[in-house]
């Protein structure tokens, strides 16, 4: 009886933990911007991709009108962080009419697929929050509009620092992500699937070494918060 009571206690817990990062890309985000998980600002079917290599731009622009006036059909208008964004799968040396260009990421990874789709989301860490253990069906691109970021995978350890920051990782291994230094990390990411696949899986298939938590320690001197 024992037994099966701590098994169905852990079993409530893993149903009621899951969703704060796993479902991320089924949660859509509220007005509201406090500090909290990841949330999904946009979803965006793409049957096919631009050929040659592909890269996630990020326009900013003054209006939704103007953004939407700019988009193509890779493109997805969002807002977020008091402004007006413009996404867009395309090749490097694309552009936006009317815009300021802030990033251009990539070249993405991506593995053949016969549709696709790209999930932008949207999170708001405190320094020393970490997100759990994950895995993705496709690459993941990460834009950080403020604060620094810290991701570990089994290869090691990417660390970006200040507005402006970005990271990619290729599909498939476990990572940690996790805000450091002093400011709160604002940021937005992409995971661009295969669509038949689900774009995030919860591990424990992998444990990280601490790389991140050590350089939040040696940044701030103090202990890195739960996810």
């Amino acid at each position: 009886m024992r037994t099966v009571l701590i098994c169905s206690t852990l079993l409530l817990a893993s149903m009621t933990a899951a969703p704060v990062w796993g479902q991320a890309t089924t949660r859509a985000c509220t007005l509201s911007e406090e500090a909290g998980p990841a949330c999904m600002l946009a979803r965006k079917d793409l049957p096919s991709l631009p050929s040659g290599q592909a890269f996630w731009h990020l326009d900013r622009f003054k209006s939704k009108g103007a953004a939407h006036k700019a988009a193509g059909p890779a493109s997805t208008v969002v807002e977020a962080f008091g402004a007006v964004w413009l996404f867009t799968i395309e090749q490097a040396k694309w552009r936006a009419k009317g815009g300021k260009s802030v990033s251009v990421i990539g070249p993405l990874p991506i593995e053949p697929a016969s549709n696709y789709s790209a999930e932008y989301l949207r999170s708001i860490f405190k320094p020393g929050t970490k997100a759990p253990l994950h895995t993705h069906s496709g690459p993941e691109a990460f834009f950080a509009v403020s604060g620094d970021t810290c991701l570990e995978t089994p290869d090691g350890v990417q660390i970006g620092r200040g507005p402006g920051n970005s990271l990619l990782i290729k599909s498939g291994p476990p990572m940690l992500l996790m805000a450091i230094g002093k400011d709160p990390r604002r940021g937005f990411a992409l995971i661009l699937h295969d669509a038949s696949r689900p774009p995030t899986t919860l591990t424990q298939a992998w444990q990280p070494t601490r790389l991140c938590e050590q350089q939040f320690e040696k940044d701030e001197g103090q202990k890195p918060t739960g996810s």
